[in-house]
């Protein structure tokens, strides 16, 4: 096979992809990721399954290329707005990089809702979705080892029944910060997620009007709560 033969190959299989990913992503939002088909999905491309197989061999394999896709968009929007502000203060950094998150989950709630909504029955992420997932949360950690290495942090306290799971989970996720920092992280990146989730699913309704200005503040008081001044 000529290297222009093996070219148009390649390009061939690109764009099917991409048709099968937006085809699923159409179903996703119309009927849930519980009920994402394959024959559903060739279905609607007019090929038949055993094609479709070529490219995803399980509806799993479509699921995890889905989950990649969007940890990778929501890193993606999140990173630039982060470079926007790469030389302000840590706080202006870290409410920068939640309302990424918040503005990317309002413009994809169906792919927010694959990632951080309910799971999916019979299906478990595998280790391949550990790097796209893990793009917010390292952004976090930078902007923190950046506070800890310049202007400091104010630890926060731990209680004594807390002290071996927060040492654990800094030796895991952040040797370099005191373990009382990255209990509060993790607590943080919880409700970041959980205030974005109350106001894309509904939660909100009736509770919080202005919606814009309380995110802000409550995800400044996260910011205060990792120790950030």
């Amino acid at each position: 096979m000529t290297s222009t033969a093996r070219g148009a190959r390649a390009r061939a299989r690109i764009e099917v992809t991409a048709a099968i990913k937006e085809e699923a992503r159409r179903q996703l939002a119309a009927e849930g990721a519980a009920k994402l088909s394959l024959r559903a999905v060739a279905r609607e491309l007019g090929m038949v399954s055993s094609a479709l197989y070529r490219y995803f061999p399980s509806r799993d394999d479509l699921l995890t290329a889905l989950i990649i896709d969007a940890y990778d968009s929501l890193g993606e929007r999140a990173e630039a707005a982060h470079s926007a502000v790469a030389e302000a203060e840590p706080v202006r950094r870290w409410v920068t990089v939640c309302e990424a998150v918040r503005g990317w989950a309002q413009a994809h709630p169906h792919e927010y809702a694959l990632i951080y909504g309910t799971p999916v029955p019979g299906y478990s992420a595998p280790q391949t979705t550990v790097p796209a997932a893990s793009r917010v949360p390292f952004l976090l950690i930078g902007i923190l080892r950046d506070a800890h290495r310049g202007p400091g942090l104010e630890v926060p306290l731990l209680t004594d029944e807390v002290v071996p799971e927060a040492v654990r989970m800094a030796g895991d996720v952040a040797p370099d910060l005191p373990p009382g920092v990255v209990a509060a992280l993790v607590a943080a990146w919880a409700q970041l997620y959980g205030l974005v989730g109350f106001e894309l699913f509904g939660q909100f309704h009736r509770v919080v009007e202005d919606r814009e200005p309380f995110f802000r503040h409550a995800v400044t008081r996260l910011a205060h709560g990792v120790g950030l001044r």
